[in-house]
């Protein structure tokens, strides 16, 4: 991978990005990044879901003072764009998710830390500038879940993002390249946590032999809201149903997302599935929507359609890749830029201006 991470001037557009890392990062990294479960059938499908959804100008509006702030869990933010929680940034950059904390910092958004970071979570909260949540998986046994949120709590992380629909995975791409981490990068935090057990039984396929006696159900749920009093976030919600049962549960916000389609191939593009659960949910907490977000049109139309805010994934890898720091800071303010225009084209002069009525109705 080259070590140049300046930025070239042609990069105008998140699609810019996503180009040059194709040429800059390994074949292997880029066949886990850009890849999807299955036959990648939900991960395009996110991309070509915003499209589908058509804008409805308006003019005259008063535009005076217009702003894209928002509150959320007691930070002031000055946009809706957050940064998904990505393992292992240190595929994309030698300082890793340090680099992309720097990134975000420098444009006011909020990034989310993996569990499977390749940076320890207390050399990164030592050093972030910039508010952060955690993403936790929860792990086999409770006290190394525990200790994952005692550390991020110590750290100083503002909530935790419990993610919960990659339980297990098929991803042919990765298998075709033989996906495997470079030596040296690793998921550091959960070293010398014990993995899933493994039991060959009669009649267990591979996905089976024991990998989901010890992922987390309902239950855990409650045992982890009442193991922290950080905002806690239920990350992978497709259902209605579940996410009902969520905020029953003391879930504080729900992120709709089908896993950047690298979990269950088949499933709805995210455009898809957040007006249903923006339905079922009645505004009773906040929905944070990612899969496939681009341009700012799409973060536009997300909001229009329930969200209060979004997050991205890949395309912070893509921009960490090409530009570093400088880069990942490109790349948040090119979509708030475009969101900034997508408002003023539509009348909106606040992200609570944003309704259905900016999308066009057939």
């Amino acid at each position: 991978m080259s070590q140049d991470f300046a930025i070239p001037p042609d990069v105008v557009a998140l699609s810019d990005y996503a180009r040059l890392a194709q040429k800059r990062l390994p074949a292997m990294v880029s066949a886990w990044l850009d890849g999807g479960a299955g036959d990648g059938v939900t991960h395009a499908a996110n991309l070509t879901g915003w499209d589908r959804i058509r804008l409805a100008g308006g003019v005259l509006a008063d535009m005076r003072g217009a702003s894209t702030g928002l509150s959320l869990y007691g930070l002031a933010l000055d946009h809706p764009v957050l940064l998904a929680p990505v393992a292992y940034h240190h595929l994309a950059h030698p300082e890793g998710e340090i680099e992309t904390a720097l990134g975000a910092a420098a444009t006011g958004a909020v990034m989310t830390l993996s569990t499977l970071a390749s940076t320890r979570i207390e050399d990164f909260g030592s050093v972030a500038q910039g508010p952060w949540w955690f993403q936790l998986y929860a792990q086999a046994r409770r006290e190394d879940t525990e200790s994952l949120i005692r550390r991020a709590e110590g750290a100083g992380a503002r909530a935790l993002v419990l993610t919960v629909d990659a339980p297990v995975k098929l991803r042919n791409t990765e298998e075709r390249i033989g996906f495997r981490l470079p030596d040296g990068i690793g998921a550091v935090n959960t070293i010398g946590m014990a993995p899933p057990r493994v039991t060959a039984m009669p009649g267990r396929s591979a996905a089976f032999l024991g990998l989901l006696e010890t992922q987390p159900r309902w239950e855990d749920l409650a045992w982890i809201r009442a193991a922290t009093r950080l905002p806690i976030l239920l990350k992978g919600v497709t259902r209605p149903a579940d996410a009902i049962r969520a905020i029953a549960a003391g879930i504080d916000g729900i992120i709709v997302s089908n896993h950047g389609g690298r979990a269950l191939d088949g499933l709805p593009a995210s455009a898809e599935i957040l007006p249903r659960i923006a339905e079922a949910t009645a505004g009773r907490v906040p929905l944070i929507c990612d899969g496939g977000i681009r341009r700012g049109t799409d973060i536009l139309k997300a909001l229009a359609l329930g969200a209060a805010a979004v997050m991205v994934g890949r395309p912070q890898i893509h921009a960490l890749a090409t530009g570093g720091a400088s880069g990942v800071a490109h790349m948040v303010t090119i979509l708030r830029a475009e969101l900034e225009v997508a408002m003023a084209l539509t009348g909106c002069n606040s992200l609570a201006a944003i309704s259905r009525d900016v999308l066009w109705q057939d």
